[in-house]
This record gives structure tokens, sequence and C-alpha cells, in this order.
């Protein structure tokens, strides 16, 4: 597993330079080095003026970065690498890093740490230290006061040090004014005589000289590091006759830290503050995530979500589309080319664009959990969980960025050093209810369910989530056995949220969306609507009162829907448009439905023309939560499935797709007959009737197992 890891990481950074990303002519190479969430990526932002994501856990950076900037006429390259704790490599993305920082010996290394957290980062910068690397320590204050000797730091380490906020623009103006006169120091103390006691450094210095290695060469043989293992072709049994005491070394690492760094914490340790104590409680901390998650969609779909998208249908619809539509009817008398606007263009897109307002909100609240430290914590309440059923823990942040984008979460799934947990938590994103599902839920949910929509959406990301769970616990059964894994997890400080970053956060993703607008949906909107405008001898069909190629297409695949209780064909039609985007599964019936956008309220119009069954798109209350659990499960949008086939393969993106429309059948079926059922019999009674079938089906399987083992030995339960 680690010779994978290894040589992944190699390819990684080998396809960079044939890329000419990482060697970089004529330039002062400077790279990141530190911890995770010592603030490399906001460093890097400040440095050379990016947007690069900035998150508090592991993960978000995943390889090498690298930016410019220019400072006083000269140019400078920045890599920003993926947090490690020590030059020994536990995941994929340290082993990236620390590859890295081997073939670019001679580069300056700007090593970060955190200085409520400096006693354990400073392990990270002796190790650079031995290395012999070219370093200078920045210590990140983020704005607060640390009474901590630099002087004392510098004189010890024999480095250049400095106290800094990385978020604040003058002290990172200054610090590039360091890096421009920084001339590399070649008379470096000698780390390991002041880190080692005399015994432990005669006996290391005994060792190298014998093996024929450098001390930090022998240290990391000493260490057990797979990678040196195999570079010095040292074998086995010599480095097991090795008489030194691997944890010693740790232990005189860390007393030697304590010797020159024995400043006042100013803070507890992350993790051990109060709000902690209710957030990690092992009783309270899922039930407070769902009432986030609750109050979450509350806000998006029910109150400020809602309000401002009633705005902007407003402004679109009614004035923009009504303006447009005038100005084309003024001098164009073709009824195909007005529909064409009105309804291909000005209807289609216009009902995606006014949900812009809620996707903006999610996003807002989920960057909100992010940059406020909550995330990470909540990665530490499923861990368990997802262990129990064959994930990784560090499969939360994928997951949990599902809930916004899919198409972004999967890239975050190579992380993982496991190959079987990176194919299963890639292909168990796309079930987690991402933001481009939100119009369906708000037009159809609204439609039938009212103000109790929300509990609808609610129950309807968790089943996202319980169903994700049971296809893990079967891949891990058939094929995708995921072994256990390191999980590292630094819990960041609680901090409020900066308005600056969630801007930033917030406009890229309305970009995101805009850009779609004007591209993917407006040419798949006219695709849509000429398909279901004109026969297949392409007569207009409001004319000629032929059927339309789509409304063929449609009827012919319905009877395969009518267990699931939706066999109109403009429903079914909406669906194979959703294979591109699940937006334009709501403009695909605005556009059958030939909704009016004169309207005063198009969505509104649109949730209305479901309820009439003359409609060519037309439900009832059950066929409807069947149909947005068909949405929640089916395949994935276009985009999904092209990064899904870069990260995993055609194989088990094919297979993944046809696992999706399968599962997402079988639990629309499910969905549509159990809600019949409680209409028919009255919740209470559905929950006992489903309750004594289960008892019952659990009987049959005790029954069965009892019989077909009875005779079997008991001790290792194959003869008999």
């Amino acid at each position: 597993m680690r010779k994978t890891m290894v040589r992944n990481a190699r390819e990684i950074s080998e396809t960079n330079v044939e890329n000419g990303i990482l060697e970089i002519e004529n330039k002062k190479n400077i790279m990141l080095v530190g911890n995770a969430n010592t603030g490399k990526t906001t460093l890097l932002n400040k440095l050379t003026r990016s947007e690069e994501h900035t998150g508090n856990w592991h993960g978000v950076t995943v390889e090498e970065k690298v930016k410019f900037y220019t400072h006083n006429k000269k140019k400078y390259s920045v890599v920003d690498l993926p947090g490690i704790y020590s030059l020994t490599a536990l995941s994929l993305e340290e082993q990236v890093a620390i590859d890295y920082i081997f073939s670019h010996k001679d580069n300056l290394i700007l090593n970060t740490c955190d200085a409520n957290n400096l006693h354990r980062n400073l392990y990270l910068t002796l190790e650079l230290l031995q290395y012999g690397a070219n370093v200078i320590l920045l210590i990140n204050t983020m704005g607060d006061n640390f009474n901590i000797d630099i002087k004392k730091i510098k004189k010890e380490l024999g480095i250049e040090v400095e106290l800094l906020n990385f978020d604040n623009k003058n002290e990172v103006l200054k610090l590039k004014d360091k890096i421009e006169k920084r001339k590399k120091d070649n008379t470096q103390l000698d780390i390991f005589k002041k880190v080692y006691s005399k015994e432990t450094y005669n006996c290391i210095k005994e060792v190298s000289l014998k093996l024929k290695l450098n001390m930090f060469e022998t240290i990391k043989l000493i260490e057990k590091d797979d990678f040196f293992a195999k570079k010095t072709q040292i074998s086995d049994e010599t480095i097991k006759n090795i008489k030194i005491n691997l944890t010693s070394l740790a232990e005189q690492k860390f007393e030697y830290i304590k010797s020159f760094c024995n400043y006042n914490q100013k803070k507890k340790a992350y993790g051990e503050e109060f709000l902690d104590k209710i957030i990690l409680n092992k009783f309270l901390a899922i039930p407070i995530f769902f009432a986030i998650m609750l109050l979450i969609f509350y806000l998006t779909f029910f109150s400020i979500g809602a309000f401002f998208s009633n705005i902007l249908s407003i402004i679109i619809l009614d004035y923009l589309g009504n303006f447009i539509i005038g100005l084309f009817q003024s001098f164009c008398s073709v009824e195909w080319i007005n529909g064409l606007i009105e309804h291909g263009l000005i209807g289609g897109v216009g009902t995606i664009a006014t949900f812009l307002p809620q996707i903006v909100f999610l996003f807002l609240f989920l960057a909100i959990l992010e940059d406020s430290g909550y995330f990470s914590r909540i990665a530490f309440c499923f861990e368990d969980l997802l262990n129990k059923v064959g994930l990784s823990g560090k499969s939360v942040y994928t997951l949990l960025m599902g809930f916004g984008c899919s198409a972004s979460a999967v890239l975050t799934a190579r992380n993982l050093d496991n190959h079987n947990a990176k194919v299963k938590t890639a292909i168990l994103t796309p079930y987690m209810s991402c933001s481009a599902k939100l119009p369906i839920y708000a037009v159809l949910g609204g439609a039938f369910f009212g103000a109790g929509n929300i509990l609808i959406i609610f129950l309807l990301y968790l089943l996202g989530v319980f169903v994700s769970l049971f296809v893990s616990i079967v891949l891990d059964k058939f094929g995708l056995k995921a072994n256990k894994s390191v999980f590292i997890l630094e819990f960041p400080p609680y901090r409020i949220p900066k308005g600056s970053r969630i801007l930033k956060l917030i406009w890229f993703n309305m970009k995101i969306f805009l850009i779609k607008v004007t591209t993917i949906f407006i040419s798949v909107n006219v695709i849509v609507w000429c398909l279901s405008s004109f026969s297949f001898d392409f007569s207009y069909v409001l004319i000629s009162g032929e059927k339309s190629m789509l409304q063929i297409l449609g009827e012919t695949l319905a009877p395969l829907f009518i267990p699931l209780g939706f066999n109109n064909w403009g429903a079914v039609s909406a669906l194979l448009a959703g294979f591109v985007a699940k937006e334009i599964v709501v403009s695909s019936i605005a556009i059958f439905n030939g909704i009016n956008i004169n309207s005063n309220d198009m969505n509104n119009q649109v949730s209305q023309s479901v309820l009439n069954p003359d409609s060519a798109v037309y439900f009832t209350s059950a066929s409807a939560i069947s149909y947005m659990s068909f949405c929640l499960l089916y395949c994935p949008c276009l985009a999904t499935i092209a990064i899904l086939k870069k990260e995993i393969g055609i194989k088990w993106t094919l297979i993944s797709a046809l696992i999706q429309l399968v599962i997402a059948y079988i639990i629309a079926f499910m969905v549509f007959n159990l809600y019949c059922l409680v209409e028919v019999m009255g919740i209470v009674n559905a929950i006992f009737l489903i309750l004594f079938v289960f008892l019952i089906l659990i009987s049959i399987i005790n029954v069965w197992s009892y019989l077909m083992n009875k005779n079997k030995c008991k001790k290792c339960g194959y003869c008999n």
C-alpha cells in the first residue's frame, strides 16, 4: 500500500514537471511547508494576491499549488505544499509534499507554525534543519498577542525567525523585503548535537559511519521510514540490529523544543474549549448537527432565500423577460421563433436563474460553518460511524462538500491514501444532495407540501446520506474492502468567519452558476424546446398538432416508470435532460407545461402547473415525492461523470452510474408505495404494518440461518 502511495505521489509530481509547472527558470523558488492548519494557503494568497481555497481541515491542499509574484522587479514562484507533521509520510498528500521537498533541496522554505501550537509545530522545523534545508521560520499569530522570545529561538536554531499575522498585508509586505535580501547561510549549527543527548548522538554517528549514510538518513532508518529503507537498500535485518530507541528520539526532540520555547500558551489546545464540550458531546453532537442543517434549509428555502428568489423572479421574468419578448414580437411574426424566445430562452433559463439567491445562501451557510472551525469537529464526530461502514474518516470532507457541488467534491477524494477508499468515496459523493437539486425540491415540494416542504427536503438529504452508507457497506463486502488508514485530524481554533473570504467564496460559486446559465443551460434549454416543439418531420407541433420528438421518446420510456408513479412523457423527458445538469429538470418542466412568463411569480406557476392533470408534466403528492427521490439518487450530471472518469477510471464510473440508476429506481418505488400506504391506512397503522412485516422478515432470516447452520461444527463453522 505504501509503495503504491509513493508511486502515485511521484506520478503527480512528474506530471506537473512535464507540464512546466514546477521548474520555473529565472525565478526565485519558495516553498510553503508546515503542519496542516498553520495558514500556508492564507500566506500564499497574501503573497501572490491569489484566491486559493483555504480550509481548516487537511486535504484542502492535496497537491502542489504554484503561484507567482513580483517584488522590486524580481520574480518569485511560491509553491504551497500539503500539510505535513514530519518528513515521514502517513498519507498520499504528505508524500506529495515530502517528495517535492527532497527533490528541491536548494529552494527557500518558509516553514509556517501556529503560535498556539508552536511546541508541536517545531518538531517539523527540527526535521527540516536536520535534513539541511534552507529555512525561514514564520510563526503565525493570527492577529493575537503572544509573548514569544523569537531572539532565543533564532539563536538556538540558527535560522531567521519572524512573528507575523499571515492575513496582514503590511506584515506580509515586510516579509517580501526580507525574502529579497536573504542569502543562504551555509554555516549552520550542528542541530543533531543540540537535539540529542551525547550518548544518543554518538550512537547515531557510529551507525551512520558504519552504513555510510548521513545523520538524517540514519535517523529515518531508525524511525522505520520505508522510503529511506528502499533508497539506501539497507536490509531489514540490519535496521533491526540498530540499538537505538525510536521513542527516545522523539522524546528528546520535544524536550529540546521545551528548553528554548517555554512561553505560556495563550489559549487552551484546540478541541478543549468550552464550546467543544457541547459540540463534541457524544449524545449532543449529531442532534446539534441535524438542528443546524434544518435551520439552514429553513433560511434557504422559506425565509430570506425565498424572499430574494421572488424579487429576482420579478426582475428577470416580469420586467426583463417581457421587454425582450415585446422587442422580438415587434419585428418578428414567425410563431416558432417567438415561442423559442419566450419559452425556450426566457422561460427555461429564467426559471433556473431565479434560484440563484437560494443557492448563494446555501453556499454562504456552508462557508460560515467551515470558516468557523465547525466542519472539522463534524468530521471527528462521524469518523467512528464511517469506519464501521468501510470508509475512512477523511471521507467526511468529501461527502460534506458534496452538499455544495458533487463535481468539485469528487476531486478532494484523491487525498485518500487507500485506493479502495478513494474509489468508494468518489462513488458515494453523488448521493449527497448537491445544490443543483434545490430547484427540484423547491418547485415540486412547494406544490404539494407547502410549509411542510422543509421537512421533506431535510428527509431527502438524510435519505441520500443513509443510502450512501448502505452502498458503502455493500461495496465493502464485494470488491472494495478498504484497509484501516491513519486519520490525523487537526482541530482549528473557533474563529469568527471572515467577511472577505466568505464573499470571495460566494462570488466564486455565483460565477460558476452564471457561467452555467449562459452556456450549458441556454444550450440545453434550446435543444429541449426544439425537441419538444418539432415532430420528426420538423413540423411545428403547435400548428400541425403532431407529437413532438421528445414526446414520442418520453412516451416510449414512460411505461418503465409506472411502478414509480410518474409515467407521463414530460416527467420522463425532464429526467433525460437532467443528465446534463440537474437544474435543467425544472426548466424542462416549465417548457413542457408552456408556462407563461407574464405571470407574477413564475416559479409558483410552475408549481401550480404540475397539479393540473392536463399538463405534460403532472404529479400527485405520492408521485412527486417519488420523483424527487429518483432525482436525488439517479446518475449525476455530466461534469461529475467526467471527473469520476478522470479520478477512478471508466470501469468504476460506469459501474457507479449503473448502481445509482438501480438504487434510484428501487428507492423511488419504495417511497411511492409507502406514501400510498400511508395515504390509505393512516400513518400510525402504516408504521405498525411496516414493523410487523419487518419482524416477519427478521424471523424468517433467523430460522433460515438456524436450519442452515444447525449441523455445522460450532468451532470452525464449516465441517459437520
